[in-house]
């Protein structure tokens, strides 16, 4: 299988459908390797520990995480299905980004960014990454965040192994369209 191939079963198996492969995760997202490696080759996927340990490490995004002694993988955030990634809650800085397309704007004016079927909305350090990320779904567009003002009135912020940023809602009156 291709690294490109791997990566996107990676984060389609470990953020939504385990049990298409008959994997359970455990309460905190995590997954044996070895049950995996398994689960992928009785799908006549031949993919070694060595190829999967590079997925890991060359994603560009860090979608995925290891255990300390390598035996555990899990998807960094994005679940649709319920797990607790057990990331302590964090201070935001003052300003976040959020990349969505424009097609999405009049929703988001009237209810502000939702999780929808994910755990958490996620946000971005920077601007480039959110625009890259709104690209992906269309004409994008680049909302700021007041994450400062909004963990203030009582949000509840995390920040996953990659460097995004969660939390469950945004409401409309914390976000800023580009002038």
């Amino acid at each position: 299988m291709q690294s490109k191939q791997l990566s996107k079963t990676l984060s389609y198996v470990l953020r939504h459908r385990p049990e298409e492969l008959g994997l359970q995760l455990d309460a905190h997202g995590w997954v044996s390797v070895a049950d995996l490696l398994r689960a992928l080759q009785a799908r006549d996927a031949s993919v070694t520990r060595e190829q999967l340990l590079a997925v890991v490490a060359t994603n560009d995004k860090q979608r995925f995480a290891l255990s300390d002694d390598q035996t555990l993988i899990r998807a960094s955030q994005g679940h649709s299905v319920e797990v607790d990634l057990a990331l302590p809650a964090r201070t935001p800085p003052e300003v976040l980004y959020h990349g969505t397309a424009t097609r999405f704007l009049n929703s988001i004016r009237n209810t502000g960014l939702q999780s929808g079927s994910r755990q958490h909305v996620h946000l971005s350090a920077d601007a480039d990454t959110a625009r890259m990320v709104g690209s992906r779904h269309g004409q994008p567009v680049v909302l700021t965040v007041r994450a400062g003002d909004l963990h203030r009135s009582g949000a509840v912020f995390f920040q996953s192994a990659n460097g995004v940023w969660l939390t469950g809602s945004v409401p409309p009156a914390f976000l800023q369209e580009p002038s």
